[in-house]
């Protein structure tokens, strides 16, 4: 069975990072950079978090958040970027939601 949720990946733009959870390091480096890339360069894009986590199915989901306080992330255009990035990376995303369910189930 799968767990609650599990965190694929996250980039901030507050705090400069990106961030890959260690359990899958085993990820073949291409996808490990395509991941970096695609995060970083939303945050980049539009500001905020974004975070790519496993829900309780298996399915990979993006999340986004930013701070109240912050007028300059572009809350529509984070909503776009989104809808593209599921559109552009459909294949990627198949791809790692079948890892998850090897590895981890």
């Amino acid at each position: 069975m799968y767990q609650d949720k599990v965190v694929l990946c996250s980039a901030s733009k507050y705090a400069q990072k990106f961030y890959l959870n260690e359990d899958f390091s085993g990820l073949p480096q291409q996808i490990k950079d395509e991941l970096k890339i695609m995060c970083v360069l939303f945050t980049e894009d539009v500001g905020g978090v974004i975070l790519l986590e496993y829900d309780e199915e298996g399915s990979l989901n993006i999340k986004t958040e930013a701070y109240e306080e912050d007028i300059l992330y572009d809350e529509i255009g984070s909503v776009l970027k989104v809808k593209q990035i599921r559109e552009e990376k459909k294949e990627l995303f198949e791809q790692l939601e079948q890892y998850y369910q090897v590895f981890f189930s």
